[in-house]
């Protein structure tokens, strides 16, 4: 373990949009239906923003509740890292709002886009930080209002994305809580499968790129879906490997909440009963690098996340992105 723990959660939180958008009301805008929607998906509705709301709003209600369950001031810390891919505006980075939203007068703060890894790879960088004595507090949060990149007339993406947001408080580690691995990878030779174009450097906004509509998300589902189960698999193995654990030791699985049948193949690989994986994406949709602290902070809430247990998150994203932590909380 390398001298693991370093770095320790002690506070999460997190936060939903009110209005809900049923498969219902999905099917009097495409042609979809309920039923294909559960079957293929597992989802029956997902939380959207209102238009007034920004990243950094829902950032920082997750944040304030993350704060409230670690007994800490926001002037307490000195780090604040959101992942997200779609913050506020292009620049400045949308955890400087955050940072004045919440008086976290005393923290410098930054944003990673590493699209649905967004919080996994923010809670890495916050444990080095940690161990290297850049860091003492760090807020990790990953927010996403992927419905406003949505193509609603795409029956084949429109049906998977929702807004929401996920925060936690990462400390100094006890010595007996805390991360014990991470296994953060990438394949910039997939970038095809999942990508956005608008807005960049490569193209730009103009009326041609807006008629293309370059300004949506789009993804190869079948693609990802190969990939996501096997980079995901692999990542969790090498991280509970590299926690000095094994499978059976794991006492809670908290996987991507993207797409059912990718968490119920994750869960068979991993020989994983379904009582130890969390499942949530019925109510929430695909939030991106807001879905695994959202599960974290419901189940931490709920009881099912009891002090003592190992937990391991696996994620994949856009990039072609992936990762796996163990934690024992």
């Amino acid at each position: 373990m390398n001298g693991r723990p370093y770095s320790m959660i002690v506070g999460t939180g997190h936060y939903l949009p009110e209005k809900r958008l049923t498969n219902a009301d999905l099917e009097k805008m495409v042609d979809t239906s309920d039923e294909w929607i559960v079957t293929r998906t597992g989802i029956k509705e997902r939380r959207i923003s209102t238009p007034d709301q920004t990243t950094s709003d829902l950032s920082s209600l997750a944040a304030l509740q993350a704060l409230q369950d670690a007994g800490m001031q926001a002037s307490d810390l000195d780090t604040i890292i959101v992942g997200t891919i779609n913050g506020d505006m292009k620049f400045p980075a949308t955890a400087i709002f955050v940072q004045n939203k919440i008086g976290a007068n005393n923290a410098v703060g930054f944003d990673l886009a590493g699209a649905c890894c967004g919080f996994l790879y923010g809670l890495f960088v916050a444990d080095g930080l940690i161990a290297a004595g850049a860091a003492k507090n760090a807020l990790v949060i990953g927010t996403e209002l992927l419905t406003r990149v949505t193509d609603w007339s795409d029956r084949a993406t429109c049906v998977l994305f929702g807004d929401g947001s996920g925060a936690a408080v990462v400390t100094k580690s006890d010595g007996k809580r805390g991360l014990l691995s991470s296994n953060m990878q990438s394949d910039g030779s997939l970038t095809h499968l999942l990508y956005f174009l608008g807005e960049g450097t490569k193209y730009g906004v103009s009326c041609e790129t807006i008629e293309k509509g370059y300004h949506y998300l789009r993804m190869g589902g079948r693609e990802v879906f190969k990939y996501a189960v096997r980079e995901m698999c692999d990542a969790s193995e090498k991280a509970v490997a590299e926690a000095g654990l094994r499978p059976e030791d794991i006492d809670l699985i908290i996987p991507h909440q993207a797409n059912i049948r990718i968490i119920e193949s994750l869960a068979k690989k991993l020989n994983a009963p379904a009582e130890k994986v969390v499942v949530n994406i019925d109510r929430t949709g695909n939030t991106s690098a807001a879905s695994i602290p959202i599960a974290m902070d419901e189940v931490r809430r709920s009881g099912r996340l009891q002090p003592g247990m190992n937990v391991l998150m696996a994620v994949f994203g856009a990039g072609l992105t992936w990762g796996a932590s163990v934690v024992k909380f």
